[in-house]
This record gives structure tokens, C-alpha cells and sequence, in this order.
């Protein structure tokens, strides 16, 4: 498919120099970069963290609103902490 791009002159000019350099189009540059950046992307995406959740439904009522440090305190009740 071709289609126009609109890039920096610098930029442009250093990946002709390359292409010339390594002998291949400034096209395969293109999509070689283009094939990186959607697999890196992609690859990105992908990644979810693990569920941590415990069998409970969330914070106490009581706590909803509640300061950090009675929080702790609770959560620590009876585990020698």
C-alpha cells in the first residue's frame, strides 16, 4: 500500500544514510521500525497483573472512609504486629 508521511528533514536524512549504509530502502527501515514498535506495543498490552483479591468483600463499612493507621491497626489484630 502506499501512503505519504510527513517527518522531521533530520530524521528523514539520518535513515536514508542508514539505508544507504546497510544497503537496503529507506521503505524496509520503515517497516522494520513500524514492526518493532507494534510488537513492543503489543506486547505491552498484553500484561495484566495477577488478581490479588482474597475471599472478602472489600474494606469494613466502618473503615470506608477511614485513616490509614486504623487500617493497619486492624489488619494487624491479632497477628503480633
Amino acid at each position: 500500500m502506499k501512503t505519504t508521511i510527513d517527518i522531521a528533514d533530520s530524521l528523514f536524512q539520518e535513515a536514508r544514510r542508514l539505508a544507504h549504509r546497510e544497503g537496503t530502502t529507506l521503505r524496509a527501515l520503515v517497516e522494520e521500525g513500524l514492526r518493532r514498535l507494534l510488537g513492543e506495543r503489543r506486547a505491552r498490552a498484553g500484561f495484566q497483573l495477577r488478581s490479588m483479591t482474597f475471599k472478602g468483600e472489600g474494606l469494613a463499612p466502618d473503615l470506608d472512609q477511614g485513616e490509614w493507621d486504623e487500617i493497619r491497626r486492624r489488619s494487624y489484630e491479632g497477628r503480633g504486629g
